[in-house]
């Protein structure tokens, strides 16, 4: 079980910091991502973290604004958002994988999170 966090509203040019617990004794997950989904689009690949944390992948839209990290010890993983614009709101999502490379398609996953809404105000 994925339970994501830290959503809310945010002036645009501000950050937010989103986090995601695993929880569940077996939960041996590896790979962890991020996923976004705005109103009447598709979802789409936000960032993703290996287990060790050695490889990242970022969304090339997004350019350097997205910091993803993880917290092993913690089963937690966090998504950094940094200068927010409007097109940023969105529902973002968690998501992991028994897979230990970076995995950018969502269909890959196979244990998501509820998501949590981030809405930017502009």
């Amino acid at each position: 079980q994925l339970q994501a966090s830290g959503g809310g509203l945010v002036q645009a040019g501000g950050s937010l910091r989103l986090s995601c617990a695993a929880s569940g004794r077996n939960f041996n997950i590896r790979t962890m991502g991020w996923f976004r989904q705005a109103p009447g689009k598709e979802r789409e690949f936000v960032a993703a973290i290996t287990y060790n944390g050695v490889s990242t992948s970022y969304a090339d839209s997004l350019k350097d604004r997205p910091i993803i990290s993880r917290d092993n010890a913690k089963k937690t993983v966090y998504l950094q958002m940094n200068t927010l614009k409007f097109e940023d709101t969105a529902v973002y999502y968690c998501a992991a994988t028994y897979r230990d490379t970076i995995v950018t398609t969502w269909g890959l996953y196979e244990y998501w999170g509820q998501g949590t809404q981030v809405t930017v105000s502009s």
